[in-house]
């Protein structure tokens, strides 16, 4: 039995079931479990509800939209014989729910639904036969747990309650029997070693989210073999392993130089690790998000359940449709009748059919005109430009219009006529002025300044290519660092305080170790 999990950041039905297939065929794993997809009820479509092979399941963010969001995709030898949404059962109307809600007597009504409204959990509930061929429940708990906003406090708080809320449910779950495992987005790096830059190790272990983690997870040698703890899978089969990073940050470049951090993770209970587990991998080749795949392997194997849950979204109203029978469409649709003689039509009827004959007995319609009808001499009151200078444009207008319309191609909206010394030119094409019949060309101009006055208006790409450069300068030429001597790259501060919206330059090489000569230098400098 293999699973894996993977923070997606964003799932779209772009590619379409048969591109969702094949992603998960890829995976090739019996469960996919999927955080970060971003997707409301409104949003989700059927070819990301139903892929053929497989049953999902969905959580969705009940607060924002494009925000949060899990799925789990189950193949269909893996069938799950429960499935429910969220941790606390509040959301959980129907009979297929997984049971098992622990004390949550510490948490407010209030509390329970704010934790479970993000759209951060799903769990089924599996029959598996282990290696000892005993059939046993598993129930795989599917988390995007949240993240610590630096900027906001209350969501640190947040984060613990719902770490605190995700124990109680496990651990009720493995006194109730059976085996559980936890995957997802645990949004923390436990130790040192899952992280690129743990500065101070005294107060990198003296975090929260770590220090919640250390009580969760058992550690030979500190815990006995009796508590209900859980077993950090990679961990426990690659326990020193360094650089095994599972994200890393789209903006500086850092998956490059696998500077990252390991936040993905897949906890399964100590007696389930220590009897069934074999493989437990990261997936950094795998590209398409700022995460990268988890995968673990068991000796176990799924029993599939005959039936999907009521959790299921094919089950779901917009996508469960009542196909309709051929005999439906062969039923003969009474017409409307008109009143008889005598009888009174309502109102809306009446204001209907006048609006009807209105349009019936109108005059006719002109047809589609044609456009040099527009430009013909009694409709016009243009005056004749000086023979001097040029032709008129009544003149031109005229003169296309006298010949056949199949044979001319369609003017041009950039068509200009030029007013200098004499010359029209159209679309960069130089023509001799029409001479006016009642006026002489001027005796002041030689034909050697006329020459050279023409020469100068002829069209040039250079001039136009420096006119345009001259108007349109583009951005500065960025500096270069003083490590690399490389260009630069733009940043503008998004953080919160007096220099937010300032833009700087950086340098451009992906973000690595300070000793990492391919990594970016310390260069930094105000834009302005």
């Amino acid at each position: 039995m293999k699973l894996v999990t993977w923070n997606v950041n964003g799932l779209r039905a772009g590619a379409g079931s048969a591109g969702l297939k094949q992603l998960l065929d890829s995976l090739g794993a019996d469960l996919i479990c999927l955080q970060e997809t971003k997707i409301t009820r409104d949003l989700l479509e059927e070819p990301l509800a139903i892929v053929e092979g497989y049953s999902s399941y969905f959580s969705f963010s009940r607060t924002r939209s494009g925000y949060s969001g899990v799925a789990t995709f189950c193949r269909a030898s893996a069938t799950p014989e429960a499935a429910e949404e969220g941790l606390s059962g509040l959301f959980t109307k129907h009979s297929g729910a997984v049971g098992c809600y622990g004390n949550t007597e510490d948490f407010t009504v209030d509390e329970l639904k704010a934790l479970d409204s993000e759209g951060r959990a799903v769990l089924t509930r599996h029959r598996i036969r282990t290696s000892e061929q005993q059939e046993i429940m598993l129930t795989v708990i599917n988390v995007y747990c949240p993240r610590a906003d630096p900027e906001k406090p209350e969501r640190g708080d947040f984060k613990l309650q719902f770490y605190r809320l995700l124990q109680a449910r496990a651990e009720a779950l493995l006194r109730a029997g059976g085996h559980v495992i936890i995957l997802g987005d645990i949004n923390t790096a436990h130790r040192s070693i899952d992280h690129c830059d743990p500065g101070d190790l005294e107060s990198f272990q003296e975090h929260p989210g770590r220090r919640w983690l250390d009580g969760f997870l058992w550690e030979p040698g500190r815990d006995s073999e009796n508590e209900n703890l859980f077993v950090d899978t990679f961990r426990f089969l690659n326990p020193s392993q360094d650089e095994a990073y599972t994200c890393w940050c789209n903006v500086t470049g850092s998956r490059h130089l696998n500077y990252g951090t390991r936040i993905d993770y897949i906890l399964a209970d100590r007696a389930l690790a220590l009897l069934e587990l074999t493989d437990a991998q990261i997936m950094p080749e795998v590209l398409g998000s700022d995460h990268c795949p988890v995968q673990a392997v068991l000796k176990s194997t799924c029993l599939a359940a005959p039936r999907c849950p009521p959790l299921c979204t094919r089950f779901l109203p917009e996508f469960a449709g009542i196909q309709q029978k051929l005999s439906r469409f062969l039923i003969k649709v009474e017409q409307t009748q008109l009143p008889e003689k005598g009888q009174k039509r309502d109102k809306a009827e009446r204001t209907a059919l006048g609006d009807l004959k209105k349009r019936r007995t109108g005059p006719a319609q002109k047809g589609q005109g044609d456009l040099r009808s527009f430009f013909k001499a009694g409709n016009l009151d243009v005056q004749p430009v000086d023979g001097g200078r040029g032709q008129s444009v009544l003149n031109v207008v005229q003169r296309a219009a006298a010949e056949d319309s199949g044979k001319q191609p369609p003017m041009k909206s950039a068509e200009r006529i030029a007013d200098k010394c004499g010359v029209e030119e159209v679309s960069g094409v130089t023509q001799t002025p029409v001479k006016s019949p009642k006026k002489a060309p001027s005796k002041g101009v030689t034909s050697k300044a006329a020459m050279n006055c023409e020469k100068n208006t002829l069209p040039s790409t250079q001039n136009q290519f420096v006119l345009w450069k001259s108007l349109l300068p583009g951005p500065a030429h960025p500096p270069c660092c003083k490590a690399h001597k490389e260009p630069c790259v733009l940043r503008t501060v998004k953080k919160q305080g007096p220099n937010c919206g300032r833009r700087f330059f950086v340098c451009a090489r992906p973000l690595g170790k300070p000793s990492d000569p391919r990594a970016r230098c310390d260069y930094f400098l105000w834009a302005s």
